[in-house]
């Protein structure tokens, strides 16, 4: 299973980004894709998740601002940032799990994690 991460860069607060990522060799009836990010001297945070069904969950914090979506015809998961603000800022990360989405926002629910693409967002 291969996870590659792209479309991070440097925008100005009130900007959008779309990062994107490339799975190959994953495939599971049951699943949950996910989306983190850790900024210096902070732990790892849940973005958003998407499952097999589609259904999606976000943290408050970019609720209503971000939107996780996926294209399974071309195995790329996708976070739209909108409205981005300097505490945006951080590495992201999309992870893969074999089962559902409970407990999305615990990175010790996913098995396999993609390499990162930053993020930064100035003011």
């Amino acid at each position: 299973v291969q996870l590659v991460e792209s479309g991070g860069g440097s925008v100005q607060a009130g900007g959008s980004l779309r990062l994107s990522c490339a799975a190959s060799g994953f495939t599971y009836s049951r699943s949950c894709m996910g989306w983190f990010r850790q900024a210096p001297g902070k732990e790892r945070e849940g973005v958003a998740a998407i499952d097999s069904y589609s259904s999606t969950t976000y943290a408050d914090s970019v609720k209503g601002r971000f939107t996780i979506s996926q294209d399974n015809a071309k195995n790329t998961l996708y976070l739209q940032m909108n409205s981005l603000k300097p505490e945006d800022t951080a590495m992201y990360y999309c992870a893969a799990a074999r089962w559902y989405c409970r407990g999305w926002a615990n990175s010790d629910l996913y098995n396999y994690w993609g390499q990162g693409t930053q993020v930064t967002v100035s003011s």
